[in-house]
């Protein structure tokens, strides 16, 4: 059976860094956001099922999911949330799914922003790693990544769990306060963990 990590962390702490740095030691990553993104791009299977369940109002010029309108509508509207979710998330579990059995490396990296909240992927993972770091320093990469205002950021991390429980459900933490450097070397002292419990597992 394939050795799968839960990686996950709120919005801003570093997740696709952290991610990427396990890929250059050698595990095999498989983001459920990526997939996300490929399943709402122009052609993407989740496309007909969205346009049906929402209208064109969400569809974009170019045929994808046009995130920012469906941004809004979800988070004024907790139904519309629910039926986007119940839409998207089979699709992305059993794409990650696929992805997990197919991956030849030591162990599999599986990138979950809302892997505490769902109960499904805690059961489908070995260990749970927590990319942490402050809240103000989530905000100041959200608002620099993405653009938007301090209050938007917040919001946006207010949906998610806490950071309180999303600690408490971590098996390892990763500290990404830091600079690169920092990062990478927790990284590498994780790796070395997970190639040892990959062989005994």
């Amino acid at each position: 059976m394939t050795f799968i990590i839960g990686l996950t962390g709120g919005i801003g702490s570093g997740k696709s860094a952290a991610a990427d740095l396990f890929a250059e030691l050698g595990a095999a990553v498989v983001d459920a956001d990526a997939i996300a993104h490929e399943l709402t791009a122009p052609g993407g299977a989740a496309i007909p099922r969205i346009r049906a369940a929402f209208g064109d109002a969400v569809i974009a010029p170019d045929g994808a999911l046009d995130r920012a309108v469906m941004r809004k509508r979800v988070f004024a509207d907790a139904e519309a949330k629910a039926r986007l979710e119940a839409i998207l998330h089979p699709m992305i579990r059993d794409e990650s799914d696929r992805r997990c059995a197919e991956a030849r490396a030591p162990y599999v990296v599986l990138v979950v922003p809302l892997l505490i909240e769902s109960g499904s992927y805690r059961r489908r993972v070995r260990r749970v790693a927590v990319v942490d770091c402050p809240e103000e320093t989530q905000v100041a990469r959200v608002m620099a990544r993405s653009g938007i205002e301090a209050g938007e950021a917040r919001a946006i991390m207010a949906a998610q769990v806490s950071r309180q429980d999303r600690l408490a459900a971590a098996d390892d933490v990763i500290d990404n306060s830091g600079d690169l450097s920092e990062l990478r070397a927790q990284i590498g002292r994780l790796h070395r963990i997970y190639l040892k419990l990959s062989v005994i597992s």
